[in-house]
């Protein structure tokens, strides 16, 4: 094999090398800034404030309807002869 071609490849080889360890490097710092970014925690906070808010919202219109729904029957027993 050709001197100039063993040395091609090598410098190829080192160039892709270099490559994967800087990709690497910087994927593995970018899964470090979202570990620490605060806004995965911020979302997490949100919809567990968006999820208690519906909870207190559904039951407030469910203890609405049970008073109207009462309300109709004892002004239906009262209407009745």
């Amino acid at each position: 094999m050709n001197a100039a071609r063993i040395h091609d490849k090598q410098k190829l080889k080192s160039f892709w090398e270099q490559r994967i360890v800087q990709h690497s490097e910087q994927t593995n710092d970018e899964e470090n800034r979202m570990r620490t970014s605060a806004l995965a925690r911020l979302r997490e906070q949100w919809v567990i404030r968006l999820e208690q808010r519906n909870q207190h919202l559904q039951s407030f219109f469910e203890e609405r309807m049970r008073r109207v729904q009462k309300s109709q029957q004892i002004l239906g027993k009262t209407d009745s002869p």
